[in-house]
């Protein structure tokens, strides 16, 4: 088994109210030099071997991500 990690984030274009929430939140609650944030979606999946590249690639557009606005990258980590 392997565990691949798939990280969605929006793309740089397109506005993160979510983002925009939690930068505006921080300095109420005492915490000073935070430019901005973006907030984002984080997947772990543990696969067989037998998972190629490719696959995982098409799981993330085509289930995990929104090509239109947002980008991701999948990345293989040690279990």
């Amino acid at each position: 088994m392997a565990r691949v990690v798939v990280d969605v984030m929006p793309k740089p274009e397109i506005l993160d109210p979510q983002g925009q929430a939690v930068a505006n939140a921080l300095p109420r609650l005492g915490f000073q030099g935070i430019a901005s944030v973006r907030q984002g979606k984080h997947f772990e999946l543990e696969v067989d071997d037998s998972v190629d590249d490719a696959t995982l690639e098409k799981i993330a557009e085509t289930f995990l991500a929104n090509p239109v606005i947002e980008d991701w990258v999948v990345r293989r980590v040690d279990a």
